[in-house]
């Protein structure tokens, strides 16, 4: 069965993804790629004249599938706690995926290494989840300062990403698990 050129991009897409998620962005291999999905090496370039193209693009797209799903919560429900319990889990479930990170979490790890387009689209992969944030704590802290939610919101940004790295780091889910409660606990998050 003959694929499509879109099909073939969305295996290259599917492979680079689970390749960084697990690997890093430096793992980004055209020649493994093109072997993964069956294609020739040519034919990643002809999607991805770059690495950094392929880059910007994985991280664009789980911008954008994240904000989506982001928007989907705050659709669902206006309870501050549930959100942001639906938030931590979606963390988890990376790291219950084969011990992976989050894409743009590992990428930031690598930062010094990728291209300025890359860095972009990671950039507002971080601006995307606090501007979540902000709006998830905004409904539980009403009259808090636009500042105070900035904060707080990058707080639990940096806080979740580092408790994801430890536990992937660690090769253990319950440290994570443990690390989540202990921000409930301690009021950091809802």
């Amino acid at each position: 069965m003959a694929r499509t050129k879109n099909d073939m991009r969305e295996a290259v897409m599917v492979a680079a993804k689970a390749t960084v998620q697990a690997h890093g962005y430096n793992a980004l291999s055209f020649r493994e790629l093109a072997k993964e999905v069956g294609i020739k090496s040519a034919s990643v370039h002809y999607h991805f004249p770059t690495k950094g193209d392929l880059g910007a693009a994985l991280a664009r797209r789980y911008t954008e599938e994240g904000a989506a799903y982001l928007a989907e919560l705050l659709a669902t429900s206006n309870d501050a706690s549930w959100c942001m319990e639906r938030y931590a889990d979606i963390f988890r479930a990376a790291l219950a995926n084969d011990n992976r990170m989050c894409l743009c979490g590992i990428m930031s790890a690598e930062l010094d290494d990728l291209p300025p387009e890359v860095r972009a689209e990671v950039d507002k992969f971080a601006a995307m989840n606090v501007g979540w944030l902000i709006k998830v704590l905004s409904r539980a802290k009403p009259s808090a300062s636009e500042q105070d939610l900035q904060e707080h919101g990058m707080a639990i940004f940096a806080a979740i990403e580092g408790a994801q790295l430890v536990a992937r780091g660690c090769q253990d889910i319950s440290i994570y698990d443990r690390t989540i409660r202990a921000y409930r606990t301690t009021g950091l998050i809802l």
